[in-house]
């Protein structure tokens, strides 16, 4: 038992805080293929028609 709770001390922070940062990543990534996704459609709507 005395050596496997530094290991979990050790091991456990780093993947906590690397869960936690790929669960605020996830969102960012989210909002950037919507906005992506919108890209052409303002692209469209932005360029007057000629004729």
């Amino acid at each position: 038992m005395d050596q496997i709770l530094p290991f979990v001390s050790d091991i456990g922070f780093p993947i906590i805080v690397t869960l936690y940062l790929l669960h605020r990543i996830e969102t960012k990534l989210d909002t950037l293929n919507e906005t992506l996704v919108e890209l052409p459609d303002r692209l469209r709507e932005g360029i007057p028609k000629s004729g």
